[in-house]
């Protein structure tokens, strides 16, 4: 399909990494993956991508971190994050938006939700 909305996964778990990605590809969506903080960051800037859904705990940087580096550089600053995590108390979520998140959801997720948010977040 062209112009296909390209959704970057970063998740250090691969059997998530792998259902996200055969999920969205089902829905449409061209997928690139990654599974530390370092290879996130340096394959976003490669590809630019519609999207972004970011673990927080990751090897190599966390996803605090990658967020802030996002929202905070004009040229990825509009690319919509959703913070995909198994961190689910109140001060991981204020910290997740205040690190620039667009979404915050919490593992287990529902595959239906994740969808709706994305593509709420890209205006489809």
């Amino acid at each position: 399909m062209a112009n296909q909305p390209l959704i970057l996964i970063i998740e250090d778990e691969a059997d998530i990494r792998t259902a996200l990605t055969m999920r969205l590809e089902a829905k449409g969506f061209a997928v690139a993956s990654a599974s530390d903080g370092v290879a996130g960051l340096k394959l976003a800037r490669e590809i630019t991508p519609s999207l972004i859904i970011l673990d927080i705990m990751l090897p190599k940087m966390d996803g605090y971190t990658i967020s802030r580096m996002f929202k905070y550089d004009e040229r990825f600053s509009a690319i919509p994050i959703i913070m995909l995590t198994a961190k689910v108390q109140p001060k991981d979520i204020e910290r997740g938006k205040e690190a620039g998140a667009d979404a915050y959801m919490t593992k287990p997720y529902e595959a239906e939700e994740l969808i709706a948010k994305i593509n709420e977040l890209l205006g489809r």
